[in-house]
């Protein structure tokens, strides 16, 4: 009992309850306070038996014998039933330390929990024909320093007869340890003829790019040891790390892994999350793993507390919404955990055991063991309210394909540049920015902008100032992009056919960066959502900020 008194004692100090946050993972320190323990109970057994002992010694001096045989016998009972209750709170110490020691040794082993046990289709040939003397490429991300940490998040989908598998959630969570601010990129798992570094085999062999969904690059690593980098037991993840990591211009040294089906497992056993539905989810052929077969799954908006197997839905389901509105809510779920999730929870007796099995089931990550303190202090501090978040939708950040091919076989062609630089802003940027481009992408508003005062360039000016906002604009071509009508003084824009409605924040980022109140029309002969005809009082932008 007094080791639990003391320990009620160190997490009363809020001091002390940071420092065990951040030690409770760590292996050496877990090993040091198991043998802190065995020394304490057997310094204690020592002192309890001697005592005992000075008792009986005590007494037969004092010519204390009466009660004899029975005397010594209830004494004696009375020591075992000392050791033993005094032993007790020993024995739950160690076995509570030896639950979270082994959690973080399965958590961060060497091997993934998805192992690929067979080669994907056409795989083998690809193999075989690189040569065997071909030198293996070399892993590439630098290692964390405690600057800024990216990592992959993974999400994997893999059934118990699958052999191989997707890795169908790739999101990017990039925390700034200074400011605590967190950033999240969304990969569309549609994405093809992804760059590939050069220095790699793989983008000889490809032609410089990789050809199919970036979904499959894990399995397709595994299956090609001479194209990618990584040994045997990482070339995967290693594989998926370099890509994304080239794709965005950042460095990506570690991930973490998610099975789908372990996660609902974790969420169970934390008891739940509670998640704010901004739309409602309804998908009337979801799939299930337990043989139920598809159903009908519908999650109403407003604040939802959610089962893991409510969480996973909310967070897969993709058949009646997009895959970018998937991404955002597998964002949102990801951050409602962070904020609902105390590091200290790990400790509760009650659900130890159980997390710590759920956990070894679901998470695996190659964050270095002598380094978790440290990422478990940057978690500590990020900041999930002050989100940048970007899903890389098209038009701005892709290519898609078009309509009759789309119905075939859906992709997405990464633009790179636009990528980039959008996950240059965000790393250096308000958040509010961020979230705002996204939206903005996601509405995918089409804007003609004519030049109504006739000073030369203003529409090309005007227009090149609201593409660097996020808004998707052009200029027409004919009679050098002057509006009919003949020259005005104020600037107006003009949505058409109930446009507007649809798209709420590109209205307001037209009303506040042009200081103008938005006119309504309909005209079915306009095929554009708004027209933004300039004036002579508009302002003369020279040059985008920013851009």
């Amino acid at each position: 009992m007094l080791g639990i008194a003391l320990l009620g004692g160190l997490l009363a100090n809020a001091a002390t309850r940071d420092m065990l946050k951040v030690s409770i993972f760590d292996p050496s320190v877990l090993d040091a306070v198991l043998a802190a323990d065995i020394v304490l109970f057997l310094y204690r057994l020592v002192a309890i038996i001697d005592a005992h002992r000075c008792a009986r010694q005590a007494r037969a001096e004092a010519g204390a014998t009466a009660g004899g045989l029975g005397l010594a016998s209830v004494s004696a009972a009375g020591l075992v039933a000392v050791v033993l209750v005094m032993g007790m709170a020993h024995v739950a110490l160690a076995r509570y330390d030896r639950i979270a020691h082994d959690t973080i040794m399965a958590v961060t082993s060497d091997q993934p929990t998805n192992p690929v046990t067979a080669a994907t289709p056409g795989a083998s040939q690809a193999a075989a024909s690189v040569p065997a003397s071909t030198p293996q490429p070399q892993a590439t991300p630098i290692p964390w320093n405690g600057g800024r940490l990216n990592v992959l998040l993974v999400g994997v989908d893999q059934r118990p007869a699958d052999q191989t598998f997707n890795t169908d959630t790739m999101i990017v969570a990039s925390i700034d340890p200074n400011t605590g601010q967190v950033s999240m990129f969304s990969i569309p798992r549609d994405f093809e003829q992804i760059p590939l570094p050069p220095s790699w085999p793989a983008a000889s062999y490809y032609g410089g790019v990789y050809p199919n969904k970036i979904n499959s690059i894990w399995t397709a690593a595994e299956s090609q040891p001479n194209l990618w980098p990584g040994n045997d037991a990482n070339r995967g993840v290693t594989a998926l790390k370099g890509t994304i990591g080239y794709m965005l211009g950042i460095n990506i040294p570690y991930y973490v892994e998610v099975n789908f089906s372990g996660f609902r497992q974790v969420v169970d056993t934390l008891g739940g999350v509670t998640i704010d539905v901004q739309l409602p989810v309804t998908d009337f052929d979801y799939p299930t793993d337990d043989g139920r077969g598809a159903i009908k799954l519908y999650i109403p908006p407003g604040i939802q507390h959610m089962t893991g197997e409510q969480a996973l839905a909310y967070a897969r389901s993709r058949h009646a919404t997009s895959d970018f509105d998937r991404s955002q809510r597998q964002q949102r779920v990801i951050t409602s955990i962070r904020q609902q999730t105390d590091v200290l929870s790990f400790l509760n007796p009650n659900k130890l055991d159980a997390l710590g099995q759920a956990l070894r089931n679901a998470v695996h990550t190659d964050f270095p063991r002598n380094q978790l303190p440290q990422l478990v202090s940057l978690i500590e501090k990020a900041d999930t309210t002050n989100l940048n978040s970007l899903v890389f939708t098209p038009p701005e950040y892709a290519v898609q394909c078009p309509a009759a091919e789309c119905a075939i076989h859906y992709w997405l062609h990464p633009i790179i540049p636009a990528i980039q630089q959008a996950v240059a802003q965000a790393l250096s940027s308000n958040p509010a920015t961020a979230q705002t481009r996204t939206t903005l992408a996601a509405e995918n508003a089409s804007i003609l902008v004519e030049n109504g005062s006739g000073i030369a360039g203003q529409a090309t000016n005007v227009s090149a100032y609201l593409t660097s906002l996020g808004l998707k604009t052009s200029i027409p071509s004919a009679n050098g992009g002057r509006a009919p009508g003949g020259t005005r003084s104020d600037t107006v824009v003009t949505f058409y056919n109930g446009s507007e409605a649809k798209m709420p924040e590109t209205v307001q980022v037209l009303q506040s960066a042009l200081g103008v109140t938005i006119r309504t029309a309909t005209d079915p002969a306009v095929t554009v959502d708004a027209i933004v005809v300039t004036g002579t009082k508009t302002h003369q932008y020279s040059a985008p900020p920013g851009g």
